[in-house]
């Protein structure tokens, strides 16, 4: 997107790419359907972005899921809204969006160059724009420019580049980077009644890999606010991860970095309320036993029994209006999130009031930076690249507009 804005404005762009081929974390994203945007109202899109809500609300008043549906349609992509507002291309892939997106680029002149794994910096560079290392296939090479901006990501996904290798080179620079965290990621649980993290073993090895669907899950972040969300997540060999856990990773994740493991409360039948269910259980059973029960009266098999079963203790399952009350509200304990390397995003980067209202770093005249390198986070719904095409956008017209004011026209 960066390079998009200087090639429009006249100037020859240069792409350094770490890995083989460029773009690699968007093909990924496009496995599943390329969730390109989420078409809620404006106020409610913004507020996904959290505390860097306000900051983010000026890039996307310039290019927001509207506006990057119409460039979409531009290189000859039409996108459609799901039924969860979610928006997709009509063919669910990537690879028709980059292709076009490619062409376009080198149509204008922009020269992409793939194996080049940034280094940072060489030593008595005139500007911070020149002496760039890169190692490349033929070796170390530095480069110098008139202008860099900078796209480096996060540090999940390390094997499509995104590392976090240049956390310290800013750092010695002094640039204020906020630690990187994993966001939209897995968490590991902690039994009460269990040694360290992670399931028993039997319900490890039954249940791992199956889906806890049409659940509500809610927790207390570490200010107090109650947050709930209904949909379904995904049991793993140690905890829980999927679409409901990501959309809560934030003050999960919060919570627990703040007062250690957190509480959270699982609500298995969403759709009953707690009397009606306690009604049905307290009914006479007769010769069935409690399993055939629980998928009589509530609904409760396979993984969400096994849960229970899992959570509970054994006194529970003989009171019926202690397991109705339990059911509307199981408690887990989140240990801990699964590691950086393993989330769909990060947390955390280079803070935003290091940033000027161009994407300049204040300290490096001459150096933008742009996408998820930066110090904000969003949940998976379209959000999170939405954000990085609107940085990436503002951070080129920035270097646009700097190199206007210096003058240089190469």
């Amino acid at each position: 997107m960066a390079a998009e804005q200087l090639a429009a404005a006249g100037h020859q762009v240069d792409v350094f790419d770490a890995m083989p081929s460029v773009a690699r974390k968007l093909l990924i994203a496009g496995v599943g359907g390329l969730n390109l945007t989420h078409s809620e109202p404006q106020a409610d899109f913004i507020s996904r972005y959290g505390e860097a809500a306000a900051w983010m609300a000026g890039h996307l008043a310039e290019f927001g899921a509207d506006t990057l549906r119409a460039w979409a349609a531009e290189l000859g992509v039409d996108t459609f809204v799901g039924s969860s507002g979610r928006v997709f291309p009509v063919d669910m892939k990537a690879a028709p969006l980059l292709r076009a997106w490619l062409h376009r680029l080198r149509a204008t002149g922009v020269r992409i160059h793939t194996r080049h794994r940034w280094l940072g910096w060489g030593d008595n560079c005139a500007t911070p724009a020149q002496g760039l290392r890169f190692k490349g296939p033929e070796g170390e090479t530095t480069v110098s420019a008139d202008v860099v901006v900078l796209a480096l990501g996060g540090g999940s996904w390390s094997r499509l580049g995104s590392d976090g290798a240049w956390v310290p080179w800013l750092q010695a620079r002094g640039i204020c980077v906020s630690p990187l965290r994993p966001a939209n990621c897995g968490f590991e649980v902690s039994l009460p009644t269990g040694d360290g993290f992670g399931w028993g073993a039997y319900f490890a090895n039954r249940f791992a890999g199956h889906p806890l669907k049409n659940i509500a899950l809610s927790v207390t972040d570490a200010r107090g606010v109650r947050h709930e969300r209904l949909g379904e997540c995904i049991v793993t060999i140690s905890g829980l991860e999927g679409g409901l856990i990501y959309a809560l990773s934030k003050p999960i994740r919060d919570a627990i970095e703040a007062n250690g493991p957190v509480e959270v409360h699982v609500d298995l039948t969403p759709n009953r309320s707690l009397e009606t269910l306690r009604k049905a259980l307290s009914r006479p059973r007769g010769k069935r036993s409690l399993a055939s029960h629980l998928q009589s009266k509530a609904g409760i098999t396979d993984v969400k029994a096994g849960l229970l079963r899992e959570v509970l203790p054994k006194a529970v399952f003989d009171d019926m209006n202690a397991l109705a009350g339990a059911i509307k509200s199981l408690p887990l304990l989140l240990a801990r999130p699964r590691p950086l390397e393993e989330a769909i995003s990060s947390a955390g980067g280079v803070r935003l009031d290091a940033l000027d209202p161009s994407m300049m770093l204040q300290s490096l005249p001459g150096v933008f930076c742009c996408g998820e390198m930066l110090d904000w986070e969003a949940p998976t719904g379209g959000y999170l690249l939405t954000g990085c095409f609107a940085t990436g956008r503002a951070a080129g017209l920035g270097a646009a507009q700097w190199l206007a004011k210096l003058g240089a026209k190469d």
